[in-house]
């Protein structure tokens, strides 16, 4: 069996995920049919990434044919911006719902801390940053309005576990405050290039598991022309990464995963290559040295990617400010 988080809400979430972003949909139904066939039990998706529909289909078909049951995944999915407002939460988690073909997510996040106006499914969907064109409206919606309505898709058994993504300590001890369910998880962006040990700290303190996404760093976002990425040396390709994948007899991308996971955070990388999706679901089965470890976080420059301003033009979107 694969390693398991256990979450202060009771219950088990697979340290070594699948994640769905930028799968792109033409493919997204068998990569995910075959990731379940290759051992995979969790996926993280989102209404942002448009492909929840395609998803769905693929674990439909791994159950149809019998490879697994429902309760043997744990599929997570997170709250987009324009959702924010109170009354909106539980209507689009009902349609994210009918897109994957299920009744509960095991785990569902805040996407990011941010506020915008609803953008009517019907309209477009997803919705992404810009109310249209390039405008942003942001909403009123409060953290605690919306949090209030996580909740209560606990209550209603249409989330299993609620949690966040994208947030900083300081909003994080806010919310903690008032917070009548407390957060299974934090997910982040996390790779030897930020290694957010801070935040780290603030998370186990409070029982907060942690999920690393783009744990290789640069990779994730060279399709996007973001310089600050394009002009990193890309860790995979790192000799001092490569000199400690060799002492192990292991692909660097398991030493990137390795790295986090011996440190006690969940992972979820994406590949449509069969053997590459065995090999990051093996990376728990070796241990680095805590030299190693130290080797690896000393990479730390602080450098983000996936924050708006990389994306697209704005001033009113400094999230991470």
């Amino acid at each position: 069996m694969a390693p398991v988080i256990k979450l202060n809400s009771g219950y088990d979430m697979p340290q070594v995920g699948f994640g769905l972003w930028k799968v792109d949909n033409a493919v997204a139904s068998d990569v995910v049919y075959n990731a379940i066939k290759a051992g995979y039990r969790l996926f993280d998706g989102a209404c942002d990434y448009g492909n929840e529909v395609e998803c769905g289909k693929g674990v439909a078909r791994a159950i149809a044919e019998g490879i697994v049951k429902r309760e043997d995944l744990f599929i997570v999915s997170k709250l987009w911006n324009t959702f924010h407002d109170g009354e909106r939460v539980q209507p689009i988690v009902k349609k994210q719902l009918a897109d994957w073909g299920v009744d509960y997510f095991d785990l569902y996040l805040i996407h990011f801390p941010v506020a915008l106006e609803y953008v009517d499914p019907s309209v477009r969907y997803p919705p992404g940053w810009h109310y249209e064109g390039d405008e942003i409206r942001p909403s009123k919606a409060t953290i605690q309005e919306t949090w209030t309505a996580m909740e209560s898709l606990v209550e209603a058994g249409l989330a299993r576990s609620i949690g966040i993504s994208n947030f900083q300590s300081q909003l994080i001890y806010d919310l903690l405050r008032y917070a009548k369910i407390r957060p299974a998880t934090l997910q982040i962006e996390h790779h030897p290039y930020l290694t957010q040990e801070e935040l780290l700290k603030l998370a186990k303190r409070e029982g907060i598991a942690v999920t690393a996404y783009s744990s290789f760093g640069p990779a994730s976002f060279l399709e996007f022309n973001m310089q600050h990425a394009v002009k990193l040396q890309p860790l995979m390709e790192d000799e001092t990464i490569k000199s400690i994948a060799a002492k192990y007899n292991r692909p660097a991308s398991e030493v990137l995963l390795r790295w986090a996971t011996q440190r006690g955070l969940a992972v979820i990388p994406k590949t449509t290559r069969q053997e590459v999706m065995l090999s990051n679901l093996q990376n728990t089965e070796f241990d680095l040295s805590e030299e190693d470890i130290a080797t690896i976080s000393g990479f730390n420059r602080g450098i983000r990617f996936n924050q708006p301003s990389n994306y697209f033009p704005t001033e009113l979107l400094w999230i991470f400010g």
